[in-house]
């Protein structure tokens, strides 16, 4: 008796293999490099303004500056609450009664408000990192000026991919809802946490970086 093929392993992060398991989707390998599929997200404006950061020679620093301790340590507190609130949100706890849970709607506002709150985060936290690098080193300081360039210039094709989220887990959620109440929706409720805290891990990346940066200054300073 002939095999079903096996679907093949989709790499990349753990937010889009969770997103394509989910969506049930065959996603192949880009045909073109990162920059190449870069240049399709930068308008003229922006690659005139990303040159213009690579180009620049931003002021020596009169004082070399090192990562503020408190810095560092909102950027740990700040996603801890973050994942708290995602890992002990009531609605997505297993065995929630499903009673009052026969639409989406409610499902549809935790995701939107973590979205949200996971949003201002992120970008009040990387400017806090940037006016800390452009103190550092001009190295830094460059750094920082193509960050705030990049923000500006992929944070709208960002929002505008990470809204169809919701989406896909309603249509999730449909599905599961047709095998049975209380196993169905118990199973919904995992997905749904996974795939916001891989979202969130995906949103904190530039965070990550940037602080890497700053410490990496610090050790070689």
């Amino acid at each position: 008796m002939a095999q079903a093929a096996l679907r093949p392993t989709v790499r990349g992060p753990t937010f889009i293999r969770l997103l394509a398991r989910l969506a049930e989707l065959d996603v192949a390998a880009p045909g073109s490099s990162l920059p190449e599929q870069l240049g399709q997200w930068l308008d003229w404006k922006h690659a005139l303004s990303l040159a213009a950061a690579l180009d620049s020679r931003p002021a020596v620093p009169e004082h070399a500056a090192t990562v503020p301790d408190d810095l560092s340590a909102e950027c740990t507190r700040a996603r801890e609450t973050l994942l708290a609130a995602l890992r002990h949100d009531p609605l997505l706890a297993s065995g929630t009664p499903a009673a009052g849970e026969s639409d989406f709607a409610p499902y549809r506002q935790v995701c939107l408000a973590r979205q949200r709150a996971a949003q201002a985060t992120v970008g009040r936290l990387r400017g806090r990192l940037r006016d800390a690098l452009m103190a550092a080193s001009p190295e830094q300081a460059r750094l920082a000026e193509v960050d705030a360039v990049m923000e500006v210039a992929l944070t709208p094709r960002e929002h505008s991919l990470l809204a169809k989220v919701p989406a896909l887990l309603e249509r999730r959620f449909e599905s599961h809802r047709g095998a049975g109440q209380t196993h169905g929706l118990d199973a919904f409720r995992r997905e749904m946490q996974s795939v916001l805290l891989a979202e969130l891990d995906l949103r904190f990346q530039p965070v990550d970086a940037l602080l890497a940066a700053l410490r990496t200054h610090q050790e070689s300073a």
